[in-house]
Formats: C-alpha cells, structure tokens, sequence
C-alpha cells in the first residue's frame, strides 16, 4: 500500500517538475493579441507621420506667407493705381469742364460776330446810302446849278446876304463832312470789333484744340491705368486663390495634426494599460511558477521523508509576489496635464512664464491690462512689453512684425497668428493667450485653429 502511494506520488511529481519546466521555458507564457513593443512601434509611425505633416504644413505656411507677402505689394500697387486713376479721372472732368465752357465761349463769341458782321453790314449801307445823298446834293448843287462857290457869293445883295451865304456854304460843307467821318469812325468801329471778336474766337478755338489734345493723352493714359489695374487685378485674384488653396491645405493638414495627435493619446494610453496588463501576466506567471516550484519542493520532500519545507517556501512566494507587485506598480503612465516647456531659461520662456502667471484673468475687449483685462492683442502686447518689446495693438499688424518661422520650428516666445487672434506659443504644441469672455486667459492646444503664421519677435 505504501508502495503504490508512492508510485503516485512520483507521478505527481513528475507532473510538476514538466510544469516547471514549461514555465521555465515560457512554454505557458500567456499570448498577446498585440503588445507594448507593437503599440511602441505605431506610436513611432504616428511620430512619422505628425513629422512628414507638420514638415509639409511648414512648407505650405511659408508659400502661404509668400502668397500673402505678394496680395500686400499686389493691393499696395493696386491702391497707388486707383488713386492715379481717380486723380485722372478728376483731371478729366476738370479738363472736360473746361472744353465744355470754352465751346460756349466760341459758340458766344460767333454769335457777337455774326451780329458785328450784321451791324457792319447796316452801317455800310447808311454810309453808302448818305455818301449817294451826299453826291446828288453836291451834284445839284455845283454840277447842276451851274454856279460855283465863288457864284454864288458875287450875286449877294449885300455883304450880309454873303456873309450869309458864306456861313450857310461852310455849315453844308462841314455838316457833309460830319456825316462822312461819323459813319467812316463807325465802320471802323464796327471792323474793328468784327477783327477782335474774330482774334477771340481764335484763341478760344486754340484753347480748345490744346485741351482736346490733353484729352487725349488723359484717355491714353487713363487706358494704360486701367489696364494695368485689370493686370495686377487678375494677379489679384490668382494669388487669393492660391492663398485660398494653401490655407485649405493648411486646414486639412491641422485636421491631420489633430486626428494624430488624438491617435497618439489614445495610443499612448493604449501602451500604458498593456504594459500594465503585461506586468500583471509576468506577475501571476511569476507567482505560478513560484507556486510550482513550491508544489515540488513539496513533493519532492514528501518522497524524502522530509517535512517543514513550506514555511521556506511561503518565505519565497511572498518575495516574489512582492516583486511582482513592485514591478507593476513602477510602470504606471505619466500625467497628460499641459505644462510650459521649450526655452528653459531663454528669453522666450521667462516671457512664456510670465504670461502664465495670469491664467485666469478676465478676457475683455479692447482691454490691454493684465490683471483687470485684455483682448487676445492686448495680452500679448502688455506681456512683451514688460521684456521692452512693443507690438502693434492689433493682431493683423502682430501678423507682420518679426521674422516667419514654420511649426515644426517654433519655440517658446513666439507668437502665433490665426487670423484675427493671436496666442503665445509655449513649446510641446501649447498657446497662453486671452481667448474668450467666458474663458479668458488660459492654455490651449496650438493646433486648435488654423495657423496662418508663426512670429518670431526675440533672438
């Protein structure tokens, strides 16, 4: 009888000295459907590829700040143009004002003329017409009459009659000639005028072919103007289009970023529960393979006749299921919480740091104060200000100050613009800036808007 128990027993014991054996040799190590190393290895390629997208983004923010560079020189040119069209356009109603009373002026001045050409016309005929009065008086006078000057005096009755006479001949004479120089003076007159009136309606005639020469050169010029604003209007437009096209890529490559990096997270927190689970596995396997060597030990010492090995058994299970536990208990994950990182002591960080002091702190448009409240441009000009930096008080003009940098360049100190906002850019992809009344100044992801472009304002 107490051979056969002890043929079972080393049954037994050949049992367990095989499950030894296999746990030894990992022959019982559990399976996993994917591992930490594996989880490491897609966390790697989601790396890669964060690096091949934000290397991409960098370069399609520096044809973005390019393309806008050359919208400012297009709309600067465009703007110098429209202000040389408006200027010509002002000249030409001056100088269309101007031909417009000159034309009145010549279409008076012929109208004196006709009327000093019909005067002259009258006064001829009344010279005429007194000149013929004139001739047949004298006519009948001294050709029909028969008797001269001298006649008539000699048969005077006396020397009254002749003085008479005398008197009455010489008022004739120099009523005749009267008549004669008055309507000579007055045909003169009157040819005179028509010669000015004339010389006037000449020189307005010149004026107008001057000025209708300047029209021209206005029209050719005001032409070429307007060409040359349609050119650089065309360009206009391509180049919006291109920025158009860039900011879309820009875009889709920050929806890219953030699908990524939510990707990575996850991953991240994938690894950290199946290094845990892991740690767990060799834990039990460990405490399994403890368990089986004490079953043997046991065994072992049963087929010997020895007893009381258990207590040194236990000693090792317990140090073992320690060290499991210590082991599981050193690979917990680490914190996601956002923290400044980048410049260490650098000009950027002491900036960075202190803007952060005043997490918290009210949003309020058109603010500038840091405590009380400041709008996104207000904070970010009121903190650089306290390193003697001055920024322009809006963010579109913050937007050109500086030097450009890419993304996957940027340190703490920067300054990021979005379009219309602005933060600060913390290092490890965070921003501090004011954001909204509700929330106010705080930390955000720096990818959480489009970047339009990354400042550098600090060595």
């Amino acid at each position: 009888m107490i051979q056969g128990r002890k043929v079972v027993r080393k049954g037994k014991l050949h049992i367990v000295v095989m499950l030894v054996c296999a746990l030894s040799f990992g022959v019982c190590q559990p399976v996993f459907a994917t591992s930490s190393a594996e989880i490491q290895e897609e966390l790697d390629q989601i790396q890669k590829d964060k690096d091949k997208l934000k290397q991409e983004q960098s370069g399609n923010q520096s044809k973005l700040e390019g393309t806008r560079g050359k919208i400012n020189n297009l709309t600067g040119v465009m703007d110098d143009l429209d202000a040389e069209i408006e200027g010509l356009d002002t000249e030409m109603v001056g100088l269309l004002t101007d031909i417009s009373i000159i034309e009145q002026a010549i279409q008076d001045k012929r109208e004196e003329i006709a009327q000093t050409e019909e005067a002259l016309k009258e006064a001829i005929q009344v010279q005429d017409e007194q000149y013929e009065a004139m001739k047949i008086r004298i006519r009948y006078m001294y050709e029909k009459g028969d008797k001269s000057y001298l006649t008539l005096l000699l048969e005077s009755q006396s020397i009254d009659d002749a003085l008479n006479k005398a008197d009455y001949i010489e008022k004739l004479y120099e009523y005749d000639r009267k008549l004669l120089l008055e309507y000579q003076a007055t045909v003169q007159r009157v040819s005179e005028l028509k010669d000015t009136l004339e010389e006037e309606e000449s020189e307005l005639m010149s004026s107008k072919i001057e000025l209708r020469e300047q029209q021209e050169l206005l029209d050719e010029l005001l032409a070429q103007k307007k060409k040359e604003y349609e050119d650089y209007d065309a360009r206009l437009v391509k180049a919006k289009q291109e920025a158009a096209v860039y900011t879309a890529k820009i875009n889709q490559q920050t929806n890219e970023l953030r699908a990524l990096e939510a990707k990575q997270k996850e991953k991240e927190k994938e690894k950290e529960e199946k290094i845990k689970e892991e740690e767990e596995a060799r834990r039990k396997a460990e405490e399994e393979r403890l368990r089986a060597e004490q079953e043997a030990n046991e065994a072992a010492s049963n087929d010997s006749g020895y007893t009381g090995t258990s207590s040194g058994s236990g000693s090792s299970h317990d140090s073992g299921t320690s060290s499991g536990n210590s082991g599981g208990s050193g690979s917990s994950g680490s914190s996601d919480a956002p923290k400044p990182s980048g410049g260490g002591g650098s000009k950027g960080q002491q900036i960075v740091d202190y803007a952060c002091q005043f997490l918290g702190n009210p949003y309020v448009p058109g603010g500038t104060s840091l405590t009380n409240g400041a709008d996104c441009s207000g904070f970010t000009m009121s903190v650089f200000r306290q390193f003697g930096i001055n920024l322009p008080r809006n963010s579109y003009a913050q937007s050109q100050v500086g030097t450009a940098v890419s993304y996957d360049q940027a340190r703490a100190g920067d300054i990021i613009y979005y379009g219309g906002h602005v933060g600060i850019y913390m290092g490890d992809g965070r921003i501090v800036h004011a954001s909204t009344q509700k929330t106010g100044i705080k930390i955000s992801v720096a990818t959480y808007r489009p970047i339009i472009t990354i400042r550098r304002v600090i060595n």
